[in-house]
């Protein structure tokens, strides 16, 4: 008896659809800034790290995974980032003398150079705190971005305040969510060391007057042990566990427009709380550029030309 013939069945397969990043902000109508964060040259594991780490900062407008490979140059990255939007490069690099950060415009510059004396990882930020705070949607918005100390009138001042404000997206603050504040970068300058202190921190509110406690379990709706309590009006009434409530005025107290979570009600007073989430960083502002990583030089700290060529030779010429 003859075989059935079977039809090939064709397996349909739906097609995964990646949600692309709006270009331009719905409701301000700007550009929205994106960033490449790479290196040049060879990085020890520390600086991969920080690399790793002011990619994650630049979120979600940026490109976390981006391969590169030696022999790229500033050029290949350039011809991509102009189809992909790309505005900014965070650019890594490292000499015989030390750590360097370029932060640049495309695709014509300026280009800023910072010399890096100090940072720490974000991990060795999180091992530093008794309750490191990481929550799953801390990273879905930009980070806010304050300024101190920058209003000296300098130029080259003038021009790292613009960079480092077009960096991230506008916000208007009659339209902003303030769920979608969740992150903020804090750049310091003091004038007498010509430092930069580079902080990140995440933004968290707590209801004045509520004992974290009774916070836990109303944001997350686990039962509490009450084995040890005579009433269960004592978990409400006994005071927490020496440092478990924080005292409400070391931070700014602020009444909420909206509601914020299942907590923060609108219309009451809430704490605002800063913990550091890294990278941290000590920048000093070395050289201005006209154009990217080129160009004629608006500002360099080494003084006069003899000097800047020397050093600039020795280092920067190292960075590429």
């Amino acid at each position: 008896m003859a075989r059935m013939r079977k039809k090939n069945m064709k397996v349909f397969v739906k097609p995964i659809s990646k949600k692309k990043q709006p270009s331009v902000d719905p409701v301000t109508g700007d550009k929205i800034p994106k960033s490449f964060v790479f290196s040049r040259g060879k990085l020890p594991a520390s600086l991969k790290q920080l690399q790793m780490d002011l990619r994650k900062l630049m979120l979600p407008y940026t490109a976390l995974n981006l391969k590169e490979k030696r022999r790229n140059n500033i050029k290949d990255f350039l011809n991509v980032a102009g189809p992909m939007g790309v505005t900014h490069f965070l650019i890594v690099s490292k000499t015989e003398t030390a750590p360097y950060l370029r932060v640049a415009r495309t695709p014509q510059g300026p280009t800023l150079t910072f010399k890096i004396h100090e940072y720490s990882l974000a991990l060795d930020v999180a091992k530093s705190q008794l309750r490191p705070r990481s929550p799953p949607d801390l990273f879905k918005n930009s980070p806010l971005i304050v300024l101190s100390g920058f209003g000296t009138g300098e130029q080259h001042l003038k021009l790292t305040t613009i960079m480092f404000q077009n960096i991230f997206p506008a916000i208007d603050i009659n339209t902003v969510k303030l769920s979608a504040c969740q992150r903020i970068v804090l750049l310091n300058y003091n004038k007498e060391t010509k430092l930069i202190d580079f902080r990140h921190y995440s933004i968290r509110l707590q209801p004045v007057g509520v004992s974290r406690r009774l916070r836990k379990f109303v944001q997350k709706h686990q039962v509490p042990n009450l084995s040890n309590l005579q009433d269960v009006s004592d978990f409400i009434t006994r005071t927490g566990y020496g440092s478990e409530s924080e005292a409400d005025d070391e931070a700014a107290i602020v009444n909420l427009a909206s509601d914020l979570g299942r907590v923060n009600k609108a219309s009451t007073k809430s704490a605002v709380k800063l913990q550091e989430i890294g990278p941290r960083m000590t920048l000093q502002l070395i050289k201005v550029e006209e154009g990217l990583s080129s160009g004629g030089v608006i500002f360099s700290e080494y003084g006069n030309a003899d000097d800047r060529k020397k050093k600039e030779n020795q280092e920067e010429t190292e960075a590429e």
